[in-house]
């Protein structure tokens, strides 16, 4: 004779109860609504996205349809294209011609520049060396803005490291002749254009090495060992195989390099001569002068030429090696 005992089980309810307070009804309320969460997560970057940022930036597009009374100096809020006007005197073109000038040669060196060491990285640095790779690119980004700007004008002055180095090498002659010429010359490399884009390249390095390494890593080894077994030279392997896709890598690092050229006037006011860069333009306009409009009107340009910068990066690829 047997006897049959069956234990009780405890069974949890299909739908727990609802947990009591005020926070409670919260948790309850986004779990049973993930949409109401998630708008609540991105209302705050959306408002400072459209309302701060691109609010601004419509703002000051308006503003740049407004004039300067010549007379008074007071803004006249009327919809007119004198401001675009005079933006196209022959004074403000040469404004908008040198920095579109600096940011093109300050792209190419810096591409010119990182391409090596961004291959010696994808290709040959391990373990340590990698991490010491990554450590030498960023740690001069981890430094003040300010304090690498006046120590290279200390390093570039007449009285500097550079100029030094140049006499002790018995080349201080080929020096004073590159001060001299017209353009890219001056007193000292510390007030000179070719200052001014050692710098820029200096500063702005970092942000074209690092997305054409990650390019250089994606291309497969076996692409470059395939083409010199077909008995191609390293020429014909680099402009073949390696530069073409490397190319959105370089493309994504001269939106970095590019627009921050097109953008700054710290650098040019403190390494350079009296020739003014867009930047230098919008704050001696908007602060010195008064001339809020012109000010817009100059800030305009530079989002111009991004704009169209970005459409052709885009069709190459370039957004995908970001």
């Amino acid at each position: 004779m047997s006897v049959d005992v069956t234990m009780p089980r405890a069974t949890a309810p299909a739908i727990l109860p609802g947990s009591g307070g005020m926070r409670g009804a919260l948790s309850d309320l986004f779990w049973r609504r993930p949409q109401l969460l998630l708008l609540l997560m991105l209302l705050p970057p959306v408002l400072w996205l459209g309302i701060v940022y691109i609010g601004s930036l419509f703002a000051l597009l308006a503003q740049s349809f407004f004039s300067i009374d010549e007379y008074s100096g007071l803004i006249n809020r009327q919809f007119t294209l004198k401001t675009y006007g005079d933006l196209l005197q022959a004074a403000n073109l040469d404004i908008i011609l040198r920095t579109v000038t600096m940011a093109a040669l300050v792209t190419l060196a810096s591409a010119i520049v990182a391409f090596p060491i961004a291959y010696y990285a994808a290709r040959y640095a391990r373990g340590r060396w990698k991490a010491l790779f990554y450590l030498g690119v960023m740690l001069p980004l981890w430094s003040s803005y300010l304090v690498k700007i006046y120590a290279w004008k200390l390093i570039l002055a007449k009285e500097g490291i550079l100029t030094w180095l140049f006499a002790k090498l018995h080349l201080l002659w080929l020096l004073d002749g590159w001060l001299s010429l017209p353009v890219v010359g001056g007193n000292s490399l510390s007030v000179s254009f070719t200052g001014t884009f050692i710098v820029f390249v200096y500063v702005w390095l970092p942000f074209m090495i690092l997305p054409v390494q990650a390019a250089l890593e994606r291309v497969p080894g076996n692409l470059v060992e395939a083409s010199s077994d077909l008995g191609a030279s390293p020429g014909q392997t680099f402009r073949n195989v390696l530069f073409p896709l490397a190319l959105p890598g370089i493309v994504a690092g001269s939106i970095f390099t590019f627009s921050l050229t097109l953008g700054d006037y710290i650098i040019p006011q403190i390494i350079g001569t009296s020739r003014l860069f867009i930047g230098q333009a919008v704050y001696s306009q908007q602060g010195t002068a008064g001339n809020i409009p012109l000010a817009a009107a100059f800030t305009v340009v530079p989002i111009v030429i991004m704009g169209f910068y970005l459409w052709g990066a885009k069709r190459m690829g370039a957004f995908d090696a970001l």
